[in-house]
């Protein structure tokens, strides 16, 4: 199809031309693919001037996420979609106001379940409006609902299943029952999603309506008007071709302990040299390791019962011993290992606890103990070795903040991984991946991981911004990558960090770059809380509050407020604290003062990476 010529006389400038080409090429392009659309130039028929419009009904996909695990499978969707001729919209679900969820008439959501069955951050504001007695009635919209979560949580796929029940109260039509995922998520959200491309239509309809896209605005041109240049469309992100079923083998190039001899840590620092990858990743994201399991806890298992490494097993490619050694998690006991060994113990606590479904009694009856001290409580129980597998899950990778920046040290990734060691019934007990690191993963060899990317954990593009960096322990990690980020850019903006831990003699972990980070002047400050080195233990969060009227006015400033660490207590501690002095330094009633924190975390001003 032959593009108008553009007269060489026409009143347009060379910017002006250019633009015109592109935009008579794209409606070219679209009447190409769109019935009752006409091209430039084109001859019109009788029934030209009476041809509707024709659009489609978007589908909007939202995501609440906290790690970056729900981002990509929404992402995934809307590709999967988009490939079958669907519009799509991503939308994070804090984004979305409920009146504009009402006049959605098409809509996938992809919720994550963080702790203990609640909202991922991004997810609050969306909940509490959809959860509300005000909420509006959804009668034409048609969803369907992703649910990831760790059935190793009580709460499993929780928020989804909320959110899944709400929109079914309000009136809203279920074209695809909810799935629920574990943690090995891909394969049921592909399978979940061909189903849903079967029932989600693509669906023409006449005119503009409220989920049409928006025309673009006039731009006026020698005096006329002619639509606006749509914004270039951002190239999709590349994928890695690494990922957690295709770890790539990393080489390790530094493993040393970072905390000193005197502590009750092991902290390590252990750096990866990417090669020729092509992996790529941001100050913020996170990298998946595939660990092996512990040889010694191999060995005692294989003992235990009474078989062979090489012995065959039914169903399996792999001898027992590799399938033990990579294949399953043999540590922490699955709900269904529970389940099957309350039936053969004979164990009265473990029956007990189990029976009353009293989840304290049962965490402190599992606390320390692995699968080997479970077996143990009946030493005449025999187990077959396909019975054991048959009530394990399988080995996952675990992730861990990326501690450097790729600007500071290309082709390089480092991390901050703090190996649990703890004894009991005579014998060591290790952290399975951390472990794996400190103990399998010396300098020259190589490791299997891959980058879990998490868009919302980042610096803020404008370099002017303040930041303020609570991160205790290892929670340092993404920290010192910010620090480095913001070195490598030049950025003018300030940085406050917050650290912590027990005993500044032993624990303070990267106390020499933190201390050049402040003489160089890109840290601007720097507050302490070592918990045991004075008879009242002092927390990061005691320092928030001795600085309550500085750290009010950074926020004031548009600053930005970061979290990374332990998600049980300190970051439950950290977020009182903040919301405490927020609301004492702007006088501000409890309404205004969750409103306040809800913003921040609207505009990605407040966000954490907790575990």
């Amino acid at each position: 199809m032959k593009i108008p010529y553009i007269p060489e006389d026409a009143p347009f400038n060379e910017d002006q031309r250019a633009w015109l080409a592109g935009f008579l090429a794209g409606l070219h392009s679209r009447a190409a693919i769109v019935p009752g659309v006409a091209a430039p130039g084109a001859v019109a028929g009788p029934d030209a001037a009476a041809a509707p419009q024709v659009t489609t009904v978007p589908l909007n996909i939202l995501y609440g996420t906290q790690t970056g695990n729900a981002e990509a499978v929404a992402e995934d969707a809307a590709e999967k979609f988009q490939a079958q001729g669907f519009t799509t919209r991503l939308h994070e679900l804090d984004a979305v106001e409920m009146d504009t969820l009402a006049e959605m008439e098409q809509a996938i959501m992809v919720v994550s379940t963080y702790g203990e069955g609640e909202m991922p951050d991004n997810g609050e504001y969306f909940w509490e409006g959809l959860s509300a007695d005000s909420a509006p009635r959804m009668e034409q919209l048609k969803f369907g609902v992703i649910a990831l979560g760790d059935t190793s949580y009580d709460q499993f796929c929780q928020a989804g299943k909320l959110i899944d029940m709400r929109l079914e109260q309000l009136g809203a039509t279920r074209l695809v029952d909810r799935v629920d995922c574990d943690v090995d998520f891909e394969d049921s959200c592909e399978e979940w999603l061909t189903s849903a491309l079967a029932v989600f239509e693509l669906t023409e309809v006449e005119g503009a309506g409220v989920n049409d896209t928006a025309q673009p605005a006039a731009l006026v041109v020698n005096g006329g008007a002619m639509p606006a240049a749509p914004e270039p469309a951002k190239p999709a992100p590349k994928k890695s071709e690494w990922t957690r079923k295709n770890p790539f083998h990393a080489l390790v190039m530094d493993n040393h302990v970072l905390s000193g001899e005197g502590s009750a840590k092991e902290i390590r620092h252990v750096a990866f040299h990417l090669g020729a990858s092509g992996m790529e990743y941001a100050a913020g994201d996170a990298l998946g390791v595939v660990p092996t399991n512990s040889p010694a806890l191999v060995s005692e298992m294989l003992l235990r019962l009474g078989a062979s490494k090489d012995q065959a097993i039914a169903d399996h490619d792999e001898p027992l011993g590799e399938l033990l050694a990579n294949r399953f998690e043999i540590r922490t006991p699955s709900r269904e290992f529970l389940a099957e060994l309350e039936k053969r113990a004979e164990h009265e606590e473990l029956s007990h606890v189990l029976s009353h479904q009293d989840k304290e009694a049962l965490d402190a009856f599992l606390w320390g103990k692995d699968t080997l001290d479970l077996l143990n409580l009946n030493p005449k129980l025999n187990v077959s070795p396909e019975e054991f597998l048959s009530w394990c899950k399988p080995l996952q990778h675990r992730a861990y903040s990326i501690s450097s920046s790729p600007l500071a040290h290309p082709g390089e990734v480092h991390l901050t991984v703090a190996a649990v060691r703890w004894q009991k019934h005579g014998r060591e007990h290790q952290g399975v991946a951390s472990c794996f690191l400190a103990d399998q993963c010396e300098d020259s060899t190589r490791a299997p991981v891959f980058i879990t990317a998490n868009k919302s954990f980042r610096v803020p593009e404008d370099d002017d911004r303040p930041i303020i960096m609570v991160g205790p322990g290892t929670g340092i990690a993404p920290f010192r990558a910010f620090l480095e980020e913001r070195r490598e850019r030049g950025a003018k903006g300030k940085n406050w960090l917050f650290f912590g831990d027990q005993h500044r003699e032993h624990d303070f972990i990267y106390e020499d770059e933190i201390a050049q980070a402040s003489s160089d002047g890109v840290l601007s400050r720097l507050d302490l809380a070592f918990s045991r080195d004075q008879a009242d233990k002092i927390y990061v969060q005691n320092r928030m509050h001795e600085n309550a009227k500085d750290l009010f006015a950074w926020l004031e400033e548009g600053g930005y407020f970061y979290v990374c660490g332990d998600a049980t207590r300190m970051a439950k501690d950290v977020d009182q604290a903040l919301n405490d002095i927020i609301q004492q330094q702007g006088g501000f009633s409890d309404d205004r003062t969750a409103d306040y924190v809800a913003k921040l975390k609207r505009e990605k001003r407040y966000v954490r990476d907790v575990y």
